[in-house]
């Protein structure tokens, strides 16, 4: 073909254009046309009868999902990439549009806080890789619902990316929180997404109702509560009136308890077993005194003492300072957890559940009071003076 041919064919290319008012298109517009045919390496399409644009590799995926089973004769729209090709024709990406066409999408559903789905693909000790229809996006963990946070006791980070994997292939229900096409970043919220729902199911319930459930997970810090289609937080300070070491001591996962609602913050609930349970403290005064000489089992060892059990419900401290007249380096080798030792009860405190214990008061001599030791004295004068009568 002459370079005279060529010239003409363009003339009556840019003639049959303006005749049908049809405007040239630029490198990245985004156009639209009818696909003639398809197969695995390239799509044809009919740019308004007037010229064929071609998309082939890479920039057949559509990352919008709206092209993904395309046949003969659908409408579709595609960027420009090339103007002519070495085949003459307009080289398109469905890709590129498709990627286009999904941030836009991705944008309103962030302004108008819409709850979309979002596939899990896989999961790293920071979250969950999501898909958002074909984009990927990042379910941070602590933007998973109660229902879904991984509550692993003493925060172990392989069993929290165990327990992430097994979401592997669930779909979540989520909202958009964080939106960057130029980084290409979408974060997005499990635990905004049903926010409304537990407001509306935490609205049914007050401070001081009992509620009763299920213990659904046990941390260090307490033990989890499911009750209807909420969860609540159970700390370890109230699970029980006596000092506890660790969630365990009391409840099981899978233990059907009842609880008492002792605070709502947004969406979260604080609840306590000891408040709807009899204080033992209450009427400890029958049960113990002070001076009382009293075995007990050495739960716990601290730098400044023991923390001794007298029973199930009551527990007390033994202070450095009250278990020998000698100087105690290392509590270690004084005691063992388990040792059972005797002490003297030297204080009782109900109201703060406080019962002080010592070891060294057993060694002191019991001191009378003045009084008492008058009384005494008078007395040993009062029988002699009847001796010396009877001598007579």
């Amino acid at each position: 073909m002459s370079d005279e041919t060529k010239k003409a064919q363009n003339s009556n290319f840019k003639k049959i254009l303006e005749k049908n008012l049809i405007k040239l298109p630029k490198v990245g517009d985004t156009i639209k046309g009818k696909v003639i045919n398809v197969s695995k390496r390239e799509i044809h399409i009919d740019i308004d009868g007037v010229t064929t644009g071609l998309v082939r590799g890479r920039e057949i995926i559509d990352e919008s999902g709206e092209y993904s089973n395309l046949k003969p004769g659908d409408e579709v729209e595609a960027m420009v990439l090339e103007l002519e090709n070495e085949k003459g024709e307009i080289e398109l990406s469905l890709r590129q549009a498709g990627h286009q066409k999904a941030w836009d999408r991705l944008n309103k559903l962030y302004e108008e806080s819409t709850k979309i789905e979002a596939k899990i693909i896989d999961a790293n000790k920071g979250g969950l890789i999501v898909l958002v229809g074909k984009t990927r996006g990042f379910l941070p963990v602590s933007q998973l619902s109660q229902k879904n946070y991984p509550r692993v006791s003493g925060g172990d980070k392989s069993k929290i990316l165990e327990k992430l994997k097994s979401f592997i292939g669930s779909t979540f229900t989520v909202e958009i929180i964080g939106l960057d096409e130029r980084e290409e970043k979408l974060i997005v919220s499990e635990k905004k997404a049903v926010q409304d729902q537990q407001e509306k199911e935490i609205s049914k319930y007050k401070v001081g109702d009992i509620v009763e459930g299920t213990i659904s997970a046990i941390t260090d810090f307490g033990a989890f509560i499911k009750f209807d289609n909420l969860e609540g937080l159970i700390h370890i300070s109230e699970l029980a009136w006596q000092r506890i070491d660790t969630p365990e001591d009391i409840v099981k996962v899978g233990d059907e308890i009842k609880a008492q609602i002792i605070d709502i913050n947004g969406a979260k609930i604080f609840l306590s077993m000891k408040k709807i349970a009899e204080d033992p403290w209450n009427e400890i005064n029958k049960k113990y005194k002070i001076g009382d000489i009293v075995e007990g089992t050495i739960l716990k060892i601290n730098p400044f003492g023991l923390f001794v059990e007298l029973d199930k419900d009551i527990h007390g401290l033994a202070h450095i300072s009250e278990l020998s007249d000698e100087n105690i380096t290392n509590l270690k080798d004084f005691a063992k957890i388990g040792d059972v030792k005797k002490f003297k009860i030297i204080s009782i405190d109900p109201k703060n559940h406080r019962l002080g214990l010592s070891i060294k008061a057993l060694k002191e001599k019991s001191k009378k009071p003045k009084t008492e030791e008058k009384k005494e004295k008078k007395e040993e004068k009062e029988e002699k003076k009847e001796e010396v009568k009877t001598k007579k």
